[in-house]
């Protein structure tokens, strides 16, 4: 396992506040500089009635409502990768906030694997550019006066990043709180194994480093949490705590993976979000149209 390539600030403690969408169990966040206005918005979501195909920036506007009621400066919209189960608002909040969008430079891979199953065609560009910044292992940015870092966390999808921001770190679906245990690795480009190393590097991190899941399913019924800590995580977690081997977390994700049906907004979610939240083009009537591949009988 590759080191930590940066020295985490523990003593930055950046104001976190979270958003929760129950309709994809996503959890969004405006993550602020706390000595100036500054600030950052993480997965967010917009909504949509998939069998009306009707749209909803309902999730959306409570976050254009916080940053306007706080006089919040929005500096960046990231997404920690190409969300199969919900669709990005990152565009929308783009438009009525400000800030930049961010995600890892494996979205290329992850554009050239779907552009080619939703028949994309020429036209649809597969080197990140609708993206305003691209996102190497141990980059950094600003957020006003914070300093946030990027880790590489693939394993789920090629494009998986951790984001590191003082005392704080936002996973996406690389981990789920420790009753949760960790995401699916079967997508294209996913890979348990590589999965595995992910979480074990971001578990690398001080072990009071604070995690900020991307979603939670609320295990046996108990009330929506989002936020652990490392030392939790390598305490308890049910797929990856300290004393489960690499080869015993494979065996158990890929028979589990196989059980698995597929997240029933991934068809939207993914032509949606390869392209940094777009919607398709217009035709000359107005509408707009998603593409379902469908397989040979």
């Amino acid at each position: 396992m590759n080191p930590i390539p940066f020295k985490p600030d523990l003593a930055l403690v950046p104001e976190v506040a979270a958003f929760f969408d129950a309709e994809t169990a996503t959890v969004s966040y405006v993550v602020k500089d706390p000595t100036s206005n500054a600030c950052a918005v993480i997965d967010s979501v917009l909504d949509i009635d998939y069998a009306a195909g009707r749209l909803s920036r309902a999730s959306a506007d409570r976050i254009v409502r916080y940053v306007k009621k706080d006089g919040l400066d929005v500096q960046w919209h990231i997404e920690t990768h190409v969300h199969a189960d919900h669709l990005s608002a990152a565009p929308y909040l783009q438009q009525k906030l400000g800030g930049k969008i961010g995600i890892g430079k494996n979205i290329t891979i992850v554009q050239d694997t779907f552009g080619k199953i939703f028949n994309e065609g020429t036209e649809f560009q597969r080197d990140g550019s609708q993206f305003d910044r691209l996102f190497d292992d141990g980059d950094s940015y600003q957020i006003g006066g914070m300093t946030a870092h990027t880790l590489h966390t693939p394993g789920h999808t090629p494009a998986c990043m951790t984001h590191v921001i003082g005392n704080a770190a936002f996973v996406g679906d690389t981990l789920f709180m420790p009753d949760g245990g960790s995401a699916r690795a079967d997508f294209p480009g996913g890979d348990a194994r590589t999965l595995y190393r992910s979480m074990k590097h971001i578990l690398s991190l001080p072990p009071e480093m604070r995690l900020f899941m991307c979603h939670d399913y609320a295990p046996n019924g108990r009330e929506i949490k989002w936020e652990t800590t490392v030392a939790e995580e390598r305490a308890n977690n049910i797929h990856v705590k300290d004393g489960i081997s690499e080869d015993e977390f494979v065996a158990m994700r890929e028979a589990r993976d196989k059980t698995l049906g597929m997240p029933k907004l991934i068809i939207p979610s993914l032509q949606i979000n390869m392209k940094a939240g777009e919607l398709p083009a217009p035709d000359e009537s107005g509408r707009r149209f998603l593409k379902v591949p469908l397989d040979t009988i």
